[in-house]
C-alpha cells in the first residue's frame, strides 16, 4: 500500500464541530483535500458559508449545519442532522470549544457552566449520536481537539482546563469502551494556535510573549499544524494509535 493511500480518505466522512473558522474551517478543508465529505457545525452562517466554499472547491461535498453546541439538544440534532446527510459518519472530530478566561474567584457559574458544555459534554453527545454506525460497520475515527492547558495549568484557565482535562479522560475511556469495534479514539491538544479565539487571549504582548518565552520552539502554531494531524490520525496510516493525547506544543510540556 502506497503513502498516498495510506493517507487517503477517499469515500469516507466526517463531521467538524466548530467549523466555520480557526483549527475547525482549516481541518475540514484539509479533510476534504484527502478526499472525504464534510459535515461542519458552527454558530457563525457567514463563517460555515466559507468553509464549505473550500470545501467545494476540491470536489468534495460539504453539509452544512447552524447550531450552538452550549445547548444539548442542539448538540443531538447536529449529530443527526450529520447522519442523516451523509448516512454514516466515518470521522468524528470534535473541534467547538470557547475559552472563558478569568482567575476562579471571579469565574461566573455561567461561565464555567457554558465552558464545560461546550468543550465536554457536546463532544460526549456527537460521539453517542455518531457512533452506534460506526459499532455497525466496525470502523471509525474519533478526534477530540483538546489543548495543552489540560495537561498543564495555566493562570485564568480554571474552567477551560477542566474541561480539557477531562476530554482528555473522555478520550481514554472512548478508547477503552469501543476499540474493540476497531474504532480509534485519540485527542490532540494544541499550544497556543493563532486562531481568532488565540488572538483574543494571547494576542497582546503582555499576554503573549510570556507565554512565547516557556515554548522551546519560540512561536505559537498555526492551524494548518493541527489539521495535518487530525488528518493523521483520521487515516488509515495511523490505524494502531488508540486512546493517545498528542500534545502539539513546541516543545512547551517538555520543560
Amino acid at each position: 500500500m502506497s503513502y498516498m493511500t495510506r493517507f487517503s480518505l477517499e469515500g469516507k466522512r466526517a463531521l467538524v464541530s466548530g467549523g466555520s473558522k480557526g483549527i475547525g474551517a482549516v481541518a475540514a478543508a484539509v479533510l476534504a483535500e484527502a478526499g472525504a465529505d464534510v459535515a461542519i457545525t458552527g454558530r457563525d452562517r457567514s463563517g460555515l458559508e466559507d468553509t464549505r466554499r473550500a470545501v467545494e472547491a476540491v470536489g468534495r461535498r460539504c453539509v452544512v449545519i447552524e447550531a450552538d453546541l452550549e445547548y444539548a439538544a442542539e448538540a443531538q440534532r447536529a449529530g443527526e442532522e450529520a447522519l442523516n446527510q451523509l448516512g454514516v459518519v466515518d470521522i468524528l472530530v470534535n473541534n467547538a470549544g470557547i475559552a472563558r478566561i478569568a482567575p476562579l474567584t471571579e469565574l461566573t457559574l455561567e461561565d464555567w457552566d457554558a465552558t464545560l458544555a461546550t468543550n465536554l459534554r457536546a463532544p460526549f453527545i456527537l460521539a453517542q449520536v455518531v457512533v452506534p454506525k460506526m459499532i455497525e460497520q466496525r470502523s471509525g475515527k474519533i478526534i477530540n481537539v483538546s489543548s495543552a492547558a489540560g495537561s498543564t495549568a495555566l493562570d485564568g484557565h480554571g474552567a477551560y482546563s477542566a474541561s480539557k482535562g477531562g476530554l482528555n479522560m473522555l478520550t481514554k475511556t472512548m478508547a477503552a469502551e469501543w476499540a474493540q469495534y476497531n474504532i480509534q479514539a485519540n485527542t490532540v491538544s494544541p499550544t497556543v494556535i493563532l486562531t481568532p479565539m488565540g488572538e483574543q487571549v494571547w494576542g497582546t504582548p503582555e499576554k503573549g510573549d510570556p507565554m512565547l518565552a516557556k515554548i522551546p520552539l519560540g512561536r505559537f502554531g498555526k492551524p494548518v499544524e493541527v489539521a495535518d494531524l487530525i488528518l493523521f490520525l483520521a487515516s488509515p496510516a495511523s490505524d494502531l494509535i488508540c486512546g493517545e493525547n498528542i500534545l502539539i506544543d513546541g516543545g512547551y510540556t517538555a520543560l
